[in-house]
């Protein structure tokens, strides 16, 4: 039976070649009996503007590799991440994927799975959920993508740079998920099982909420080797 195959937060870039490296041995590889391949979200460890393609060979690679795989009749799906919530309808159509909203329901053989990135529910993190607030902005999209390329990538970097020094003075509690937010989710989607990424923290959490069991399946990031969450017919 072919599986459907959930990925998210593999941070591509140059500068992490064995990353790079799995993704391509994933896509040879883990994907050639796959129905269906949903990316949720942190592809790239930034992405400017459509026009990355352009200017970054590892970019054009990764679009090459999920167009020719959805060429062979894989079904592509992508997720929008917090580093990469600027991938438009161009790199949609290089990679042969299809744009899905923040949060999606799905149908895997029957039953009903709602897929987020899951930085919407790291509530408690108030500083991160304003940034998300003006990132999504179209007003502030639109003058970010008047800049240059160049000056875009500084920002890029310079924001990478300020998250990980603000990261490290946080509690570690504050950028995991918060659990009203969670059961919050659940309620809203009618108490279906979720999948995410965004936290790295790989799990199977099982929440009860009023009086329903519902599953969390939360995503790996990746490194040296491709971490993956799949399902058939006989685990959905």
């Amino acid at each position: 039976m072919r599986s459907t195959l959930f990925i998210s937060d593999l941070h591509l870039h140059a500068t992490r070649p064995a990353t790079t490296a799995a993704f391509f041995r994933f896509m040879n590889d883990d994907t050639t009996s796959a129905s269906a391949l949903y990316i949720l979200g942190d592809l790239f460890e930034y992405w400017v503007g459509d026009d990355q393609l352009d200017h970054d060979p590892l970019a054009r690679d990764v679009a090459n590799a999920l167009k020719k795989r959805a060429n062979e009749g894989v079904s592509i799906f992508f997720m929008r991440g917090n580093r990469d919530f600027l991938i438009g309808n161009r790199f949609a159509e290089a990679a042969g994927l299809t744009l899905l909203d923040d949060p999606t329901v799905i149908d895997v053989d029957g039953k009903p799975w709602l897929l987020l990135h899951g930085d919407t529910l790291c509530t408690d993190d108030v500083d991160y959920q304003k940034f998300r607030l003006q990132a999504r902005d179209p007003a502030w999209q639109a003058e970010f993508l008047a800049k240059t390329y160049d000056t875009r990538v500084d920002i890029a970097k310079n924001i990478r740079a300020r998250s990980t020094t603000e990261k490290a003075a946080k509690p570690e509690d504050i950028m995991d998920v918060s659990t009203t937010a969670v059961e919050a989710c659940f309620r809203q989607h009618g108490y279906i099982d979720m999948i995410h990424g965004h936290t790295h923290r790989p799990a199977r959490h099982v929440h009860v909420v009023d009086g329903k069991e519902c599953v969390r399946q939360v995503l790996a990031d990746w490194h040296d080797e491709a971490k993956l969450f799949s399902l058939t017919g006989d685990t959905a």
